[in-house]
């Protein structure tokens, strides 16, 4: 009797979902069946269920790194955990414990209204936490990896709790060992590791402009400020123009094709990455192949940013892949060089 008075509360289910305000594309989606998951205690149940009735799921978190189809058949689990506590500090580091439905940019703030700094240069990057380290989410020389102590997920194959140290999430440039195995763990907590000792990370150009006239050393509230200054100018407002941020990765180049491509270009955009290759903005060459503000249909390319693909309204994925297969022949005719998609094109 007390096992059942204690066993979770189902997740609510609701069938026929529209998810058009799920995800920050405005794509017009469907889900056929929608389950809210606000605790990690109702999953073991549920995906036991879905296998039994041979219904294919997926997670959906923010919808702030994704490109859904006009018809999601089977299961989509919208991941709702929430909560963020510290958990340990000691000389060196805080720990810090946050469900994977918290909202990152939240997040972020709250760090530092905490007086824990090092996640300002994230800031302003739309989405979850859970969704965070599947990416490897970075910005202005700032990986989130970096900062993860370990994640706590539920793993379908083997129906058990995981916890998986940092080393073993094998986080790369917009990778880690969770999308590489995609379905497979449902990421429901995030513990992050945050050094008591901070530096300001100014490397990138465009952030470390904002301070060069300042003698004194900026603080991570001004780098906060300065980076979401940046995003708001470069990046459209998802709620005025339907956008999944940058829509391309960065391409990483070796020294000998960066030397070659260099000599025809010579005011190619690279910066150093941290393998010893070259990372390409892959913005500047969207931009060098004339699709900066170039509309086809109701999809197209934001003015200001030629890495961001925008949906002006009642645009499809189909509209937006074709727009995308479009940029990556040209940048790969003009420059031999491959663009990889950022975001999730769920099915």
């Amino acid at each position: 009797m007390n096992s059942a008075k204690n066993a979770p509360q189902a997740a609510k289910l609701t069938p026929n979902l529209g998810l058009k305000h799920r995800n920050s594309f405005g794509l017009d989606s469907t889900a056929e069946f929608a389950y809210e998951i606000t605790s990690s205690d109702q999953l073991p149940s549920l995906v036991r269920e879905l296998e039994d009735k041979k219904l294919p799921w997926r997670t959906l978190g923010g919808g702030s790194n994704v490109i859904l189809p006009e018809f999601l058949s089977g299961a989509t689990l919208l991941i709702n955990i929430l909560g963020q506590e510290l958990i340990r500090s000691d000389e060196e580091n805080t720990w810090l414990s946050v469900g994977a439905g918290v909202n990152w940019h939240e997040l972020v703030a709250w760090t530092l209204e905490h007086d824990l700094p090092g996640l300002e240069n994230l800031a302003l990057i739309p989405g979850t936490v859970g969704a965070a380290p599947i990416q490897n989410i970075g910005a202005y020389g700032v990986e989130v990896g970096e900062y993860i102590d370990s994640i706590e997920a539920f793993d379908s194959v083997a129906h058990a709790f995981v916890t998986l140290p940092q080393e073993a999430c094998r986080f790369a440039y917009r990778d880690s060992y969770f999308k590489q195995h995609p379905n497979r763990y449902i990421v429901t907590k995030v513990v992050f590791k945050i050094p008591k000792t901070w530096q300001a990370r100014l490397q990138y150009a465009d952030l470390a402009k904002q301070f060069i006239e300042s003698n004194s050393k900026p603080s991570a509230k001004q780098i906060f400020d300065a980076v979401c200054a940046i995003r708001s100018k470069k990046l459209p407002d998802p709620k005025v123009i339907g956008n999944a941020g940058s829509f391309f990765q960065n391409p990483i180049v070796g020294n000998d094709q960066y030397e070659q491509l260099l000599k025809q270009f010579p005011n190619l955009v690279s910066y150093p990455d941290t393998t010893g290759q070259r990372k390409l903005a892959a913005g500047w060459l969207i931009d060098q192949c004339g699709f900066k503000g170039k509309r086809v249909g109701s999809v197209g390319v934001y003015e200001n940013q030629a890495l961001v693909l925008v949906n002006h309204g009642g645009g499809t994925s189909n509209d937006v892949l074709n727009l995308a297969k479009s940029i990556q022949g040209a940048v790969l005719g003009k420059f031999s060089v491959q663009l990889e998609i950022e975001p999730n094109i769920l099915r």
